[in-house]
């Protein structure tokens, strides 16, 4: 047996099995690295799963989020609303399409976009005439927002609802899987270190036909060879054409069919992180840590365990980082808020704006969490937690 007293324990590590490499061995061996039967399986697949009518599968998450913000219609003049407590792009997306962006920031319980927050200020927004035309709530860690009043709230302000759930593979919400109801389209992440992985990739799912016509032109060029999408009749078999301006976006067959094979595992997977929060919370009871919030109406995907340093504790955050690197545990941060970086400092946002976000930033730590991960693991990093905190 391995000593795992000096291994270096990641914050997160894909799993990688004999299947998987059997899976995309067989591919490369295959007519079709891309483009072929096999994507239309892995997104066949991923619809069943999620119990939805369409799953268009892209070539990582930013680019869903961009189409997505497109097929609503946003361009300039348009308004998206984010929540700070994310990666960029949750935000970037809208700025790609030449649109406004804002925040709502988030809750101090769930650490994803405040419900209290968003309403004040959608009636504050309606007075003035400027609602959102889309609101892009992110599942953070894999916790789904508050999702049946934000659609109520969609349906009351007439804005759209373009979920991130990066995070969320395989969480589920009042009993169905994320992507299923409440959004008007939702996103998910296959990078490497997601509950899924294609290395790099994404899927956009929605339940609605028109939009999911539009989200396919636009992964591939904005080129059909559909001719009740064309303009003037077919000159021949080879014959295609640029309805409408598209991009580049589409997963390939090889990793398609990875994630085929990694998609039957999501489920024990999720278990196995949740297996792994549940004894965190246990363990870390009496530590100086805020733990993750639970609810009764959601079940997380557990992509992340996250966290914060309490008054109590007796080191820093920065301090606790680097303290527990040098151990070799690869503990990390989600997420710097995205209001403070340079790019949306020049854009007139200032930190002190969403101050709950820069709050939990200022004491969050992700520890590791991953489905191979062992109980001696486990105890090292809770040992050493406490070591240094307690």
């Amino acid at each position: 047996m391995a000593d795992e007293t000096h291994e270096f324990i990641p914050y997160s590590r894909q799993e990688i099995s004999d299947a998987d490499i059997a899976a995309v061995t067989d591919q490369l061996r295959s007519d079709f690295l891309t483009q072929g039967p096999v994507g239309g399986e892995f997104e066949r697949v991923f619809a069943e799963r999620h119990q939805v009518k369409h799953a268009i599968g892209v070539s990582n998450a930013t680019a869903a989020l961009h189409i997505g913000c497109l097929v609503f219609g946003v361009g300039p003049g348009s308004l998206v609303w984010t929540c700070p407590n994310s990666f960029v792009s949750s935000a970037n997306c809208a700025i790609f399409c030449g649109a406004e962006v804002d925040f709502v920031d988030s809750d101090p319980v769930t650490r994803n976009m405040s419900l209290e927050l968003l309403t004040a200020k959608l009636e504050a927004a309606d007075k003035l005439g400027k609602l959102p035309d889309v609101v892009i709530p992110v599942d953070f860690s894999g916790l789904p927002c508050d999702l049946s009043e934000m659609r109520a709230l969609a349906d009351t302000y007439g804005f759209k609802i373009l979920e991130d759930a990066s995070h969320a593979t395989g969480a589920t919400y009042k009993g169905l899987p994320i992507g299923s109801a409440q959004a008007h389209a939702t996103v998910f992440s296959f990078h490497a270190v997601k509950i899924v992985t294609t290395g790099e990739g994404g899927m956009i799912v929605t339940q609605d036909d028109e939009l999911a016509e539009k989200l396919r032109l636009l992964r591939s060029h904005g080129v059909t060879r559909d001719e009740g999408l064309m303009q003037r009749a077919s000159e021949g078999g080879w014959y295609y054409e640029m309805v409408d301006i598209g991009w580049n976006y589409r997963l390939t067959d090889v990793q398609s069919a990875l994630g085929l094979s990694q998609l039957a595992k999501m489920d024990e997977w999720r278990e196995a992180r949740e297996a792994r929060a549940d004894r965190y919370d246990a363990l870390l009871a009496d530590g100086p840590f805020k733990r993750p919030a639970r609810f009764n109406d959601r079940v997380s995907s557990w992509h992340l365990y996250a966290v914060e340093l309490t008054a109590d504790a007796k080191i820093g955050r920065a301090e606790m980082f680097a303290a527990m690197r040098e151990a070799k545990i690869g503990v990390n941060v989600h997420y710097i808020p995205i209001h403070t970086q340079p790019y949306y400092e020049k854009l007139g946002f200032t930190r002190d704006q969403f101050p709950n976000s820069v709050a939990y930033y200022d004491h969050a730590l992700s520890i590791p969490l991953f489905p191979a991960m062992t109980d001696a693991q486990q105890d090292r990093v809770v040992e050493t937690m406490l070591r240094l905190a307690a």
